[in-house]
């Protein structure tokens, strides 16, 4: 009876090993996306935030664990198109992506769109040991969303957005649920303030004789600024004039000038400066490029010699 039992036990023992053998467990972590930039100018703003996965197995050496980290839409939910969209004071669009290229979307085994999580492997180094691995997650705001409202925008992954599964490879890849659940948390953010672009078209007098009447022409200034930012264009005083109608051009490096004057309004009736309010230009963004003219005068004046007058303005945008 007693050899009886202890063959028994040693029976049980070896049927139990192969059970042993597969267990395995991870763990994951995954730091704040967090975008720095402004929509303003239209491009794309990209970011990062990396993902480790650590998983330690029983009598794991020299195997693989598989790990397949889906990641569904975020609180933000969708766009039709399948971008995900952060919440805020409206919906901001973004997309996390594989690859450095933001080419692969990063998606889900239980995504609505067709994009897949990639498989990660994790290398187990001991019969009993924790492997390690880093993975980097690429963000990216969509660009082409100028007219964003001011304010702080966010999507949070965690919980059933980010239903992890991971098991022994098998070489059948994320294709399933299958495998153990796991979850991580993060969020995504960017927060829009306020910001102003200036561009502008020079203004050109164009070649005259003698200067005995007066000389008109239109240049312009384009001001693009954050929605509901105010703002003020200063137009300076050049680099030899002392008031907005008395700025002057210079003949190269003499002695020689043409004195002018910008203005705010066609009638040239208003002088366009440097002192808020007085007389510069006001507006409120919303986004979209403001064309604003610059009209220019050359009054009658001694006419100086042949040559080419320059002069350059300084455009200061405050808001």
């Amino acid at each position: 009876m007693k050899i009886f039992i202890l063959r028994l036990m040693f029976a049980l023992g070896l049927w139990s090993m192969p059970a042993a053998a597969l267990a395995q467990s991870c763990t994951f972590t995954t730091t704040a996306m967090s975008f720095s930039g402004s929509p303003l100018p239209g491009g794309a703003i990209n970011a990062t935030a990396t993902l480790t996965s650590t998983c330690t197995a029983l009598l794991g050496l020299f195997r693989q664990v598989l790990v397949c980290p889906n990641l569904n839409a975020g609180t933000g939910g969708t766009a039709p198109s399948g971008a995900r969209t952060m919440l805020g004071p409206t919906a901001l669009q973004f997309q996390l992506y594989q690859d450095s290229a933001r080419q692969v979307v990063w998606g889900s085994y239980n995504w609505a769109f067709a994009a897949r999580p990639p498989a990660i492997l994790v290398d187990i180094p001991a019969l009993l040991g924790t492997g390690t691995t880093v993975t980097t997650i690429y963000g990216q705001i969509l660009p082409n969303q100028t007219t964003a409202p001011l304010g702080s925008y966010t999507s949070v992954f965690s919980g059933a957005q980010t239903t992890f599964r991971y098991r022994y490879n098998d070489s059948n890849g994320c294709v399933s649920s299958a495998g153990t659940s796991a979850t991580t948390n993060f969020t995504a953010s960017l927060n829009v303030a306020k910001d102003c672009l200036v561009s502008s078209t020079n203004v050109n007098f164009g070649s005259h004789g003698i200067l005995s009447s007066n000389v008109n022409t239109t240049g312009g200034v384009s001001v693009t600024c954050s929605p509901t930012t105010p703002y003020s264009v200063s137009l300076g005083n050049g680099q030899n004039g002392t008031a907005p109608t008395a700025r002057r051009m210079r003949k190269g490096t003499g002695s020689e000038y043409v004195t002018y004057g910008l203005y705010r309004d066609v009638d040239r009736l208003l002088p366009w400066g440097d002192t808020i309010p007085t007389n510069t230009v006001a507006g409120t963004g919303d986004g979209l490029a403001r064309n604003i003219p610059v009209y220019g005068t050359v009054p009658p004046q001694n006419t100086p010699s042949p040559g080419l007058y320059t002069d350059t303005v300084v455009i200061t945008v405050t808001y």
